[in-house]
C-alpha cells in the first residue's frame, strides 16, 4: 500500500509542476485557443464574403462579426466556402450561377484590335477590358459577325453571355505547336 501511495504523490507532483509550467509559457496578450478552437473571450473578426461569378469577377462585402470559436462564424456561414483565416479576418467564398452585376450594367462582348474575344465595361472602342477569352480567326468571320463585335454585343443575362460566348469559340484561333 505504501508504495502506491507515494506512486500516487508522484503522478499528483508531476501534474502539478506541469501545469505551472504551462500557465507560465502562455502569452496573455493574445487569445488563447482551447482544443475545439474556442477563443477565451469573444472576438470582432473581419468577415470577407467573396462572391464569384461566371464571368470571373469577384466582388467582396465585408463585415464585422464578434465570435466567440471558429466553428461557430463556419456554421453562420455554412453554404459558404471556407477559403482563409486568421485571427483578425476569415475569407469566405460563393460561386454565384449568374453573370456579375458589372455585366449586367455595362457588359459588351468585342474584339480587339489584335483579334482578342473580351468583354469590355462598355463597347469596344473604349479599351476599358474586363476579360479576354482567346484569338479569333479573323478571316474566318462573316462581315456581319465581324461587324457586330466591332459595335459590341451588349451582355444582358447568363443565357445570352453562355450563348454568345459559345459561338464565338467556334471562331477562336488554334495555335499548332
Amino acid at each position: 500500500m505504501r508504495m502506491s501511495y507515494h506512486s500516487h504523490i508522484l503522478t499528483v507532483s508531476s501534474f502539478v509542476v506541469f501545469l505551472l509550467i504551462s500557465f507560465m509559457s502562455i502569452d496573455t496578450t493574445v487569445p488563447v485557443m482551447a482544443e475545439e478552437n474556442s477563443f477565451q473571450y469573444p472576438l470582432s473578426v473581419k468577415v470577407v464574403l467573396q462572391r464569384k461569378y461566371l464571368d470571373g469577377e469577384i466582388s467582396e462585402e465585408v463585415i464585422q462579426e464578434k465570435v466567440t470559436s471558429l466553428r461557430e462564424i463556419v456554421e453562420m456561414y455554412s453554404d459558404w466556402q471556407l477559403l482563409d483565416h486568421n485571427r483578425e479576418s476569415i475569407v469566405f467564398q460563393r460561386e454565384i450561377d449568374d453573370i456579375s452585376p458589372l455585366l449586367k450594367a455595362n457588359g459588351y462582348f468585342g474584339i480587339t484590335g489584335e483579334g482578342i474575344f473580351s468583354i469590355f465595361n462598355g463597347r469596344p472602342g473604349s479599351n476599358d477590358i474586363i476579360q479576354s477569352f482567346f484569338q479569333i480567326d479573323v478571316e474566318k468571320l462573316e462581315s456581319h459577325k465581324h461587324d457586330e463585335l466591332m459595335e459590341g454585343i451588349r451582355i444582358e443575362s447568363k443565357d445570352q453571355y453562355l450563348e454568345v460566348l459559345k459561338i464565338y469559340e467556334t471562331y477562336s484561333k488554334i495555335e499548332k505547336k
